[in-house]
């Protein structure tokens, strides 16, 4: 089994980037949207992926480096490029739609979706392990077929304020259960979702400064991985499910459900196993939606450039 690792990834640094988003673009967004209607909104997201294009040249370098991987080229050009900033412009875009559950607008489709229904008949939560791949917006789509069903995220409290920002400034209305890691009740807090019957999701695929890691292949080279999240859901005992809400252009979304691990039938002893089992299975599901629909990963930094680190100290830490 691969020990923990004692390098902190770089790609940590995403964390500390000054924050790009303006509230009052995203409300001026957010008005052209939804009065003038999707496919005005949507002229405007050439722009700004042009301009990313342009005027990003780390999230450009950072682009070029992850498609040569999942397409297995060895060079891509600037098409590729703006086609990935589009599709991140895109998925972003439609969550003023997703969150004000305008679902009509959309074609979604949902595979293996006896997954998620069968492991929370028991009336017991289930854990999603995401990735920022796509939408996990796209999601809320299941509540209209499942009424009752309760997706809460968990994430680090920057992230967890930025998120209430921006969903305040798309529909004041909407609530969205988030718990924000690093306080000395949040484990109490997601038991709580999780034996209320919640879906609790993580994003498992980005590292913070402190985050304890593990070094697992992806993309034909080993890369560094959150060991938080896959912790919290084996203390806590609960089967853990990989979801991507992938954007397939136009108005389409193809909704991915697939069996990750099962930690309520590991014994105590045997868990350290299980665990790096289910990281290196995470990843392979990961690469393998990489290698599908290469243009719906969304990390524009370089995710496989590591530095030294502290080793792991606790069993779960803050990640976005």
């Amino acid at each position: 089994m691969s020990e923990v690792t004692n390098k902190r990834p770089a790609q940590a640094s995403w964390r500390q980037r000054p924050e790009r988003s303006n509230m009052l673009m995203l409300r001026v967004m957010t008005w052209i949207s939804l009065r003038l209607g999707r496919a005005a909104g949507r002229c405007v997201l050439y722009g700004i992926a042009a301009y990313f294009l342009l005027a990003n040249a780390a999230a450009r370098r950072a682009s070029r480096d992850y498609l040569q991987r999942a397409l297995d080229q060895p060079r891509v050009g600037w098409r590729h490029v703006f086609r990935h900033f589009f599709s991140f412009a895109s998925c972003v875009h439609d969550r003023v739609y997703l969150i004000n559950d305008r679902f009509n607008q959309f074609d979604i489709h949902i595979h293996q979706e006896h997954l998620i229904t069968n492991l929370t008949a028991d009336r017991k939560g289930v854990f999603l392990m995401g990735a920022h791949m796509g939408s996990f917006e796209v999601l809320r789509s299941i509540g209209r077929r499942r009424p009752g069903m309760r997706v809460a995220m968990v994430m680090f409290e920057d992230n967890a304020r930025k998120i209430n920002a921006a969903l305040g400034a798309i529909n004041p209305a909407a609530q969205q259960d988030i718990v924000a890691l690093g306080h000395a009740d949040s484990m109490l807090k997601v038991h709580e979702l999780i034996e209320g019957g919640s879906v609790v999701g993580m994003l498992a695929d980005r590292c913070l400064n402190h985050d304890s890691t593990r070094s697992v292949p992806f993309l034909g080279e080993s890369a560094e991985f959150p060991v938080g999240p896959f912790r919290m859901a084996a203390i806590l005992r609960r089967p853990v499910l990989f979801m991507v809400g992938l954007y397939g252009g136009g108005n389409r979304y193809d909704i991915h459900f697939e069996t990750l691990a099962d930690f309520s039938t590991i014994p105590t002893g045997e868990r350290e196993v299980a665990l790096q089992a289910a990281m290196v299975r995470y990843a392979q599901l990961l690469e393998s939606h990489c290698r599908v629909t290469p243009y719906n990963w969304f990390n524009f930094f370089n995710f496989w450039q590591a530095a030294p680190a502290r080793p792991e100290a606790s069993p779960v830490t803050p990640y976005g």
